[in-house]
């Protein structure tokens, strides 16, 4: 078993040490917005044609997608909190065009469909770019792709042979070190057109305001307790006692438990760790180079993604994915000491020529993590309610793709949508608990052994991707 380059090339403890004093514990991308007034919860029973709950990307698109194709349906938002303020708030901002978590698992899982997956993938992710230009959204878009790097000589081949010469361009070491100033870069693959970058923030913002524009009624501190149908409407009964009616439902809720009982062992909730810099100085900035301004993603099992905001901070996130017992989501996850450090020794090794930066921002964010690493949709109640989760990750652009399938499903309508197999299959469910908890500390195990091993997956993992059930941050 060899060491990698994160623990043969650590930096000095006081270095992690500093740079980490007087970070804020919350996600720097909601710091970053204005206040806004709260959207106040329902106060009376609402009958309505629409009810979405969740207030993340999903349940957003989900309304002002509905509103874009038939104006006149009254549609009420329901969240528990406040808008984006879970994952729609905490992630990356990596608008990834894929559908199915990257090529190699849309190969493993949708071999027959994956080019039609692919092409709604990138028609999806050019969607949205049209409307951020068409709407005037002030996002932070930018459409600059995503850099694969090696960081051990292992992984090399697999990039290099994904070079087209047309949008995917592999780099040796030497041309990626150039590109982007790391000593830790063995090798990398830029793709160009398939990721774009957005300030997560002010993405679900400006979604609530054109979905309050469109007539969307929201309500937040609305937390929902109960689905129960009847006849002739799906209820949903808040925290609060008051009943919202609807005729159809789309649930948005991801990472949190599903209100269909028959769904909740189809996602584990796993935290993730972010750190975001204060803004680099000229200076700082030359010194690393990265003037395509690309995400970036290194290519281990277990492995970091960075990029840089639109004042030159780098957020550096990844690595540790945490479960804990029993899928509980608490406050108090947030501040794992332990994830922050690690993640501040990988930054400085990957970049020791910023040393002296600090953090400005920790945070953690719950991913809605399933077995088939993608996205899964499905109805219940006649077809009355949809239901999409699972997105493993990778959903900022992929929620939208969701909201569509929702739509499709709840209309009754047969579009190349809800005919493909990954829109009408489903993912193996997770092990109730005791069990989940050892299998998930297994799993996690077996892909820091086969980062200590060349990629090699032992028995254990093979026999996992076998009958389909795997786990990833």
């Amino acid at each position: 078993m060899h060491t990698t380059v994160f623990e043969r090339d650590r930096p000095d403890a006081r270095v992690i040490a500093e740079s980490l004093a007087g970070s804020r514990l919350s996600p720097f991308w909601l710091d970053d917005l204005p206040e806004r007034p709260t959207l106040a919860a329902p106060t009376s029973d609402v009958h309505c044609d629409l009810a979405i709950v969740g207030g993340g990307y999903t349940g957003l698109w989900t309304a002002l997608l509905a509103k874009e194709r038939d104006p006149s349906r009254r549609v009420v938002l329901l969240e528990g909190k406040s808008i984006g303020w879970a994952a729609s708030g905490r992630n990356g901002g990596f608008v990834e065009a894929t559908l199915t978590h990257g090529e190699k698992n849309g190969e493993t899982r949708f071999a027959d469909e994956l080019e039609t997956l692919d092409a709604l993938g990138m028609q999806n992710l050019d969607e949205i770019q049209a409307t951020v230009e068409t709407r005037g959204w002030a996002v932070d878009f930018e459409r600059v792709g995503s850099i694969a790097v090696a960081t051990e000589s292992y992984q090399v081949p697999d990039l290099a042979a994904a070079h087209d010469g047309e949008t995917e361009h592999f780099y040796d070491a030497a041309a990626m070190r150039a590109l982007v100033n790391s000593p830790t870069y063995e090798g990398g693959l830029w793709s160009t057109r398939d990721t774009a970058l957005v300030h997560p923030g002010k993405l679900a913002s400006v979604l609530r305001d054109d979905c309050l524009e469109a007539g969307v009624e929201i309500h937040e501190s609305s937390p929902v307790v109960d689905l129960r149908a009847e006849p002739n409407a799906v209820e949903l009964r808040l925290k609060s006692g008051v009943t919202v009616r609807a005729d159809r439902v789309a649930l948005a809720t991801n990472a949190f438990p599903s209100l269909l009982k028959r769904y909740r062992l189809h996602t584990v909730p796993v935290y993730d760790y972010v750190l975001m810099t204060e803004p680099l100085t000229d200076a700082q900035l030359a010194s690393i180079g990265w003037q395509g301004r690309q995400g970036i993603a290194d290519s281990a099992n277990q492995f970091h993604y960075y990029r840089l905001s639109a004042d030159n901070r780098i957020l550096w996130g990844g690595y540790d994915a945490i479960y804990h017992f029993g899928g509980r989501i608490r406050p108090e996850y947030d501040d794992r000491a332990e994830s922050y450090e690690k993640l501040a020794s990988h930054f400085f090794t990957t970049f020791p020529q910023l040393e002296g930066v600090r953090f400005s921002h920790r945070w953690a964010g719950v991913i809605d993590t399933c077995s088939r690493f993608c996205a899964f949709h499905a109805t219940a109640h006649q077809g009355r309610v949809a239901y999409s989760a699972g997105f493993t990750g990778l959903g900022v652009a992929a929620t939208r793709f969701a909201a569509n399938v929702m739509l499709d499903q709840l209309a009754g309508e047969t579009t190349e949508r809800t005919s493909l197999d990954m829109v009408r299959s489903m993912p193996l469910p997770f092990p109730p608990e005791p069990a989940t908890y050892p299998a998930v500390q297994s799993v996690r195990w077996a892909l820091d052994r086969a980062d200590h091993n060349s990629g090699t997956r032992n028995l254990f993992l093979r026999t996992l991707d076998k009958v389909g059930l795997g786990f990833d941050s």
